[in-house]
This record gives C-alpha cells, structure tokens and sequence, in this order.
C-alpha cells in the first residue's frame, strides 16, 4: 500500500471517530475508564488469534485494539491534555531515540545488544528519577508473564546466570525445597519460587512460558470435549463414568490431529 493510501485510510478512521463522538450516544458517554477493560478485552482476544494463526481474525482484532488508542486519544484532545497527533511524534521520537543503531553511530550486531541498548536508554531517559528497572512491569499484568518480563529487564542490565545449566541446578533446588516444605504458607511461597525458575528456565530456552501453557490449556479443552462427547454418545453420566474409562477416552484424544 502507498503511503498516501495508508495516511487516508488512517485519517478516515480519525473523521469517523470525531462523527461517533459527536453523534452516537454510547460513543458520547464513554471515558478512559469505561473503556479500559474493554481494551484489555481487546487485548485478549487479539492474542487469541495469534496463538490460532488466523490471520483474518487479527487484522480485525488490530483493528479494534487500533479503534480503541484513536478513541482515547479523542477523549484527551476534548480534555485538551493530549491528542493524536501529540501521541503519534511522542512515539517517533521514542522510537528514533532508542534505536541509535538505525538513526545513530550505535553499532548492533543482535537482537541481544538492542535490548540492551534500550534499557539502558530508558534508565537515561529517567534522569535523576529514582525508579526500578523493573518499574516498567505493570503491576496488574498476569504473574507468568510479569515473571517473564522481570527476568527479561534483569537480564538486560546484567543481572543474570551464565548458563542454562544454572538455571536448571536452581529448578532442581527448587523443587526440593517445594517438597520439603511442611506448612502451607511454605508450600505457597515454595511453589512460587518453582514456578518462577521454571519461567527463568523457559526464557533461557528462548520458550514463552505463558504462551507453551496456554497452548496446554488449549490441548487439555480439547480432549476433555473428547471425553465429555463420548460419555454423551452413551449417554452416560460423565460423573459416574469412572477414570479408567475417562482415561481411555483421553488417549484416544490425543490421537486425534
């Protein structure tokens, strides 16, 4: 597509945005609050479809997610702290500043040395700021994969193994302490301390934790369906079915594709 086909399309959207906030009572009553779990929504559902490769499913889901940055970008212009345009050359600039590799003298020879290069970039951009590495980890996002996000800006200030071998030492040291513990609250925090080498280990393995167990949550949907349809087919009671019989049923799931 031609830039002057893209820049049309986009300012397409922003008319029809302006008509929507003037004309449509929902889309006049709605704020940054009311949207915001709608968003977070938006947010799922795109990441369903790319777990499901559907490609026509998250060009619509982009679609949304995009619908929902243009909206709260209007609610900003009305409260005249912000507006499209304000956040479109905020992000070039962040953009160019953070990539001094492409519009700088920075030399970047691997993915590894560009996250490096940004967070450290982030840190300057802070200033006198006392604020963490990881302040960047929003606090409401999902444990496995604020895990994930925390080893990973860690990482990029050197805090880190060398090897993954350590890595797995530290998983097997977990473990025994997680069967060791008596109390519930050790178990708890034992467990915790599991799982989160286990995420140390899966990003060493260049894995994405929460996308491998959704993908087993997705598995495990499907051949219980399995099982339920079965004992449906025989019209059985799945709760008096047994587990041998729930257990048959589950291999055959598994055969299937």
């Amino acid at each position: 597509m031609h830039t002057d086909a893209r820049l049309k399309a986009f300012g397409r959207l922003l008319t029809i945005m302006d008509e929507l906030r003037e004309k449509c009572p929902w889309d006049k009553e709605q704020t940054t609050e009311s949207l915001r779990h709608l968003t977070i929504e938006e947010t799922y559902e795109l990441s369903d479809a790319i777990l499901k490769n559907d490609a026509e499913e998250i060009k619509k889901e982009l679609g949304d997610i995009l619908l929902h940055i243009v909206f709260y970008a209007k609610i900003g212009e009305e409260k005249k702290q912000f507006n499209i345009e304000d956040v479109l050359t905020q992000l070039c600039e962040k953009l160019i500043r953070r990539h001094p590799h492409i519009y700088g003298e920075v030399i970047a020879e691997n993915s590894d040395v560009v996250k490096q290069n940004w967070e450290q970039i982030k840190l300057k951009e802070k200033g006198n700021e006392k604020k963490s590495v990881l302040s960047g980890v929003p606090q409401s996002m999902p444990a496995l994969v604020k895990a994930y996000r925390m080893q990973e800006k860690a990482a990029q200030v050197g805090f880190d193994w060398e090897t993954k071998e350590q890595v797995w030492a530290k998983v097997d040291e977990e473990l025994l302490e997680f069967k060791e513990a008596t109390s519930d609250e050790e178990k708890e925090n034992e467990l915790g301390d599991l799982l989160f080498s286990l995420v140390n280990y899966a990003r060493f393995s260049n894995i994405n934790p929460d996308d491998a167990l959704e993908k087993t949550n997705r598995k495990f949907i499907k051949r219980f369906k399995h099982i339920e349809e079965r004992a449906e087919e025989l019209n059985l009671d799945l709760r008096t079915v047994g587990l041998a019989q729930m257990d048959q049923w589950w291999n055959e799931a598994k055969l299937i594709p």
